[in-house]
């Protein structure tokens, strides 16, 4: 703990109000597929945050465009020969483009027969250099050691991808683009009770099911980069085996419910476990904000818009500048 500066989290502040207008710009901008005839599987390569994004993008490739998609480990092409890509397309997610693993697994990737698409927000960078086309988290900025509005940018250049991939999914995203753009300003209407469950927290549990489960592990590592909080992500169909003995010690549950009439059951049943085993449950759904009629991509950008500012206000309540972690740069170099 540090005694804080009057400046302290103002980055994050800034740039968390910023990201409903970058996700908005970003799922609208335009993009030149390269030649894709015989696309077989979609892979992503990125490391945290970056991977979060990533995976909630995963879920939404397979549904709408019926393709296997999955995230490949950098340490594959790293520290590895790497594995057959043909006839696949590999996006490399990262805010800076600079990781020297993610560049080599570009490198790797094209080398290994696949399509590499880039997805970053500096432009002219290491990583988009290997790619065959890039595609802009257009997020600008962000000087915030904890990326913000670059993950909900990249979960939006992300939607603009599979748009040109599928046509029809297009108008959704559009619809979800002007849904989240009216976010600016809102926030949940339990945010006083979750600060104060935070601030009390030693254990978290954060809950998601497909897209959600992506936000999930975004929201986890904020509040373990931000607020030093020991946070797990999990499925809601695994955290009922093993898992659930951690609530007979003080637990609190974040579900973080992205709406999809798909994943209710599974959350009403991991809710109704927690609760009756002595846990304090708060389930996180976009219409407590008033954000309808948005794709499971972009609800879980909502549930991180909606979720950030709680990271932010505990992290400062608890001492802690968000802006500047103290083991924690913005650029990785993991190789």
């Amino acid at each position: 703990m540090i005694d804080l500066s009057p400046d302290a989290g103002q980055h994050m502040a800034r740039e968390i109000a910023e990201a409903p207008a970058v996700f908005a710009a970003s799922v609208e901008q335009p993009v030149a597929l390269p030649d894709l005839p015989a696309l077989r599987a979609i892979y992503t390569v990125a490391r945290g945050s970056s991977d979060a994004a990533a995976n909630i993008l995963s879920y939404e490739f397979m549904r709408e465009a019926g393709l296997p998609a999955t995230s490949l480990p950098p340490s594959i092409f790293s520290l590895g020969r790497g594995v057959s890509l043909r006839d696949s397309a590999v996006l490399v997610v990262s805010q800076s483009g600079a990781s020297p693993d993610l560049v080599r697994s570009a490198r790797g990737a094209k080398a290994m027969g696949a399509t590499v698409l880039a997805l970053t927000n500096a432009p002219d960078s290491p990583v988009e250099a290997e790619a065959h086309t890039t595609l802009r988290i257009g997020a600008g900025p962000e000087r915030a050691v904890p990326a913000t509005k670059s993950v909900v940018g990249a979960i939006a250049g992300g939607m603009a991808l599979l748009s040109a991939l599928v046509p029809a999914y297009a108008p959704r995203a559009a619809a979800s683009a002007r849904a989240v753009a009216a976010l600016q300003g809102r926030e949940l209407p339990q945010t006083r009770a979750l600060l104060a469950a935070l601030l009390r927290a030693s254990h978290v549990y954060v809950i998601g099911r497909d897209t959600g489960f992506g936000a999930a592990q975004e929201l986890a590592l904020k509040l373990k980069e931000c607020c030093a909080l020991h946070a797990e992500a999990y499925s809601s169909s695994e955290v009922l085996h093993g898992p659930l003995q951690l609530v007979t010690n003080p637990l609190l549950i974040l579900i973080l419910d992205t709406e999809q009439a798909e994943v209710q059951d599974s959350l009403d049943t991991a809710e109704t476990r927690f609760r009756a085993a002595g846990g304090t449950v708060f389930r996180l759904r976009p219409s407590q904000a008033g954000a309808t009629g948005l794709t499971p991509a972009a609800a879980a950008a909502v549930l991180l818009c909606l979720t950030y500012p709680l990271a932010l206000r505990t992290a400062l309540a608890l001492g802690h500048d968000p802006d500047r972690p103290a083991t924690l740069s913005k650029v990785t170099e993991t190789r």
